[in-house]
């Protein structure tokens, strides 16, 4: 019977994934413009299927479609990691209370291993593994509370924050930081402590803020700096032309 079959996914939700991932991997930085015609081209499909995509991720905040000017890579500002942040330490805190209450014997032992990875990623310096590790960190403690509508606003919001990816973790010292701040949570979901786990996870997600933050301002001033010395004349020039 055709009127029971399964449809496939549609063209557009493939392409969204495929652009999705790589804004996720800086391949489309924020900020850039998204040529809509290479794109097209490139996946061979029309631009119908790739503006119902580029919606989509507009939908979830991951590009700004501008009338009459393109679509483009959202660049979260300062102000726009000032508002998520403080949203997502009480979510994940929240998240961490309640894994804490609901972990079984075998979600204690996944979170340890997922942990130890951790700790050989900050021994080998390796940040993109390190990464990694802390994300699946996050998803696993968050699938741990079984609380749909929390694990739905928190993705949302991570998918958002990707596109700081690794900024925080490249701020001086804050992968050590970072990694002692696992440290406590584990410890504290171990003991069996919610109070504790949710109070430290707030701290963690807003010591990662201040890292953001800090890495931004620093590549802020270094724009700056950049333009300021390809705009100002070279000193002999200076002198050639007085």
């Amino acid at each position: 019977m055709t009127g029971h079959r399964i449809a496939q996914p549609a063209l557009y939700e493939e392409v969204a994934e495929r652009l999705r991932q790589r804004i996720f991997a800086h391949e489309l930085k924020p900020g850039a413009w998204i040529d809509e015609q290479a794109i097209a081209e490139q996946y061979g499909i029309s631009r119908t299927p790739l503006r119902e995509a580029l919606k989509v991720l507009a939908a979830e905040g991951l590009v700004i479609l501008k009338p009459r000017r393109g679509c483009y890579v959202t660049e979260l500002s300062p102000k726009d990691i000032s508002d998520i942040f403080p949203l997502m330490a009480l979510l994940e805190g929240r998240c961490a209370f309640e894994a804490t209450e609901r972990a079984s014997a075998a979600d204690r032992e996944r979170l340890q291993s997922l942990h130890d990875d951790l700790e050989q990623a900050a021994r080998d310096g390796d940040i993109p593994r390190f990464f990694e590790a802390n994300q699946e960190f996050h998803r696993t403690l968050q699938a741990i509370t079984g609380n749909r509508w929390l694990l739905q606003v928190i993705q949302d919001l991570r998918k958002v924050l990707k596109l700081t990816r690794l900024h925080s973790l490249s701020a001086e010292g804050r992968l050590q930081q970072s990694l002692e701040e696992h440290r406590t949570i584990l410890a504290a979901v171990l003991k069996g402590d919610p109070a504790l786990a949710e109070s430290l996870m707030r701290d963690h997600l807003m010591a990662g803020r201040e890292a953001v933050t800090k890495n931004l301002a620093g590549e802020s001033g270094t724009a700056q700096a950049t333009q300021a010395a390809q705009s100002s004349p070279a000193r002999g020039d200076a002198v050639r032309s007085s």
